[in-house]
């Protein structure tokens, strides 16, 4: 018997119709409490052998539906290995087509990155002598918001702070963390030692947990895009940026990366701070050399295509980059990744992938030390 399910961590579809595997009809649930929705991961039981044509009917209402044009869906048997398939848009309409090989298959918007995922990461790095975990505070669904701090705090030494997942459907940004985090805690390897010699890291593999759980796009439970709080935040409907920020007012900040996704641009590239009022020649010449820094550092990186530039004075403070560099006088970035394949390195079986995005993360590092002297 076919069946469609979306009832585990992460998942998100609803199952209009099922009675021909060739004409599936589905529908994305919007986030809780708003109007945003474009991630979706499900499973389709029952179609071993079968071609199957899975439909997305409001795919047209997404928050990014330009994110659908070129777009290949994700698919997995184990749910470690992802590869990509046959995927259109056409009058409003997302079709995924597929022919199983196995009785289950599962199908997302990018490579998930589920929470037992990240409590295996933080279990696994929290046990390394160098770092400590604490817990900001609970999120509204009472989940933990966690911080790894990773070396000693010392006279001289930078501080850098790496948040991922304001958006929880931009998965692919906690990958990049794994990547980073698994580098910077090589002991044999001498670009982290390097840092820390240098740095002490605070980093927030997941700022939006609940919203992850819950298979959202873009907000967490009370439906409230994060990456929109950063100059207001609340304990009533953002306790994620309100811990965040008090933290990093605690901490101080010298370099912050908060990592995302880009639904339409098939590139990896840098949001630019120009537009912050108090924009300094120190934190142009900054960003401009961390750039060109992850360029050399990785073949995946480019910089002809990304945001325009935003006009001076006119950025949005309450977008997390801008409110920090604006507020702390630091260096701050926004990196953006493809849901799409990279295209100026496609890959065609695996498109944008966890194995690369966690390989940029080793990349942000050489980047880092290229610049960490001078923030």
């Amino acid at each position: 018997m076919l069946r469609i399910t979306d009832a585990f961590d992460g998942g998100n579809i609803i199952c209009r119709s099922i009675l021909d595997p060739a004409n599936i009809e589905l529908e994305i649930r919007k986030d809780n409490q708003s109007d945003f929705y474009q991630w979706f991961y499900f499973r389709l039981s029952g179609a071993r052998h079968q071609d199957c044509a899975l439909k997305i009917m409001n795919a047209s209402g997404a928050a990014y539906p330009k994110g659908f044009e070129d777009y290949r869906a994700v698919a997995s048997y184990d749910r470690q290995s992802w590869f990509r398939v046959p995927t259109t848009y056409a009058d409003g309409v997302l079709t995924i087509r597929h022919r199983p090989d196995h009785d289950a298959v599962y199908y997302a918007y990018f490579a998930p990155y589920s929470m037992e995922r990240h409590a295996d990461l933080i279990a696994r790095v929290a046990m390394d002598s160098r770092v400590r975990l604490e817990v900001l505070g609970p999120t509204l669904d009472g989940q933990d918001l966690d911080l790894l701090t990773i070396g000693e705090a010392a006279a001289g030494r930078k501080r850098v702070w790496i948040i991922a997942r304001q958006h929880p459907g931009e998965t692919m940004a906690e990958w990049l963390v794994e990547g980073l985090l698994d580098r910077l805690l090589d002991a044999n390897d001498p670009v982290a030692g390097r840092l820390l010699d240098k740095a002490v890291f605070r980093v927030i593999p997941n700022i939006n947990p609940d919203g992850s759980r819950r298979g959202h796009l873009r907000t967490n439970a009370a439906g409230v895009n994060l990456n929109r709080t950063w100059k207001e935040p609340s304990l009533e409907k953002s306790p994620e940026v309100y811990l965040t920020r008090q933290a990093m007012h605690a901490h101080g900040v010298d370099f912050c990366l908060d990592v995302h996704g880009d639904e339409a641009l098939p590139y990896n590239f840098l949001a630019s701070i120009a537009g912050i009022p108090s924009l300094s020649e120190k934190q142009t010449r900054l960003s401009a050399a961390y750039g060109q820094a992850l360029l050399r550092a990785s073949p995946d990186f480019q910089t002809d295509h990304g945001y325009p530039v935003p006009e001076p004075g006119k950025a949005d403070l309450s977008m997390c980059s801008n409110f920090v560099a604006e507020t702390f006088g630091s260096l701050a970035l926004t990196l953006e990744q493809p849901f799409k394949d990279a295209a100026n390195r496609p890959d065609p079986l695996h498109g944008w992938s966890p194995a690369r995005a966690q390989i940029l993360g080793h990349a942000c590092l050489d980047a880092l030390l290229a610049v960490v002297d001078d923030l």
